[in-house]
């Protein structure tokens, strides 16, 4: 199958236009005429993903986060960037990115998990003008838990180990809002949408204030509030492009640690 043909039933499903303006989505390594006979697909598109993609014969990699954001001014394999850009091209892979336009789908980044969490009655937090996504969702849990449970069930439901919060407030949580990936941005969006707690990650030290006693704010992790994201790809593929050879990788790419 020609990767052309994978890119247009990708960006059907999610189209380009749909990605914030800072981003870099679409093809950023490769060939559209390329013939690609397996993809593996990531969160990030590091040296081991190339090397794990080389491994198991893909020549197609399809990362939620583009490896190049702003202009490559040369190759010298002194950043991991130029590595990874290098090493793709001399073993004929192709990387594609598919980013803040699955974050804007409607069903897409923030969909994926809010379903992680069974939340109900979902729609997006922050509407987008002109198609019907945008970022982030809000949703009702099926029951009201303390504010105590309520981060032992995200902890179980999302994977996680540690869990960075705002102070406890004392009320029961039942409108969630989530965010995958940096969302500070939201909580006033959050707040003003009703929501008890909001879920996301990179919160800095003055984020936390801005909870004011009015909500719950939840640092789960970058890498971990988007890590479903690479089930979401995979499910899509396989129903749209059931005999196309796609795989999910195993490459740890989580560049956070926890002591």
């Amino acid at each position: 199958m020609k990767l052309k043909e994978i890119i247009n039933i990708i960006e059907d499903w999610a189209p380009l236009e749909s990605a914030e303006d800072f981003d870099n989505v679409g093809l950023i390594v490769g060939n559209k005429s390329a013939i690609i006979t397996k993809a593996l697909i990531t969160i990030d598109s590091l040296e081991n993903v190339v090397d794990e993609a080389i491994e198991k014969k893909c020549n197609l990699i399809i990362s939620f986060h583009p490896i190049i954001f702003s202009g490559l001014k040369k190759i010298t394999k002194e950043t991991y960037v130029e590595r990874v850009v290098s090493k793709a091209i001399k073993n004929s892979i192709n990387i594609y990115a598919i980013h803040t336009n699955l974050d804007n789908h409607p069903k897409g980044v923030n969909f994926q998990i809010s379903k992680k969490l069974s939340l109900i009655n979902t729609k997006i937090l922050i509407p987008k003008t002109g198609f019907k996504g945008g970022m982030g969702m809000i949703g009702k849990l099926k029951e009201s838990f303390s504010e105590k449970d309520f981060l032992k069930y995200v902890k179980k439901k999302m994977k996680v180990k540690t869990i960075k919060h705002s102070p406890l407030i004392d009320k029961k949580i039942n409108n969630v809002a989530v965010l995958g990936g940096s969302g500070s941005f939201a909580i006033d969006d959050a707040i003003n949408s009703k929501a008890d707690c909001l879920i996301t990650s990179d919160l800095k030290y003055h984020d936390y204030f801005k909870a004011e006693n009015k909500i719950l704010l939840l640092d789960i992790g970058h890498f971990e509030s988007e890590q479903f994201t690479k089930e979401l790809i995979l499910n899509f593929l396989m129903k749209k492009i059931p005999k196309f050879a796609c795989i999910i990788s195993k490459s740890n790419t989580n560049p956070v640690n926890y002591f």
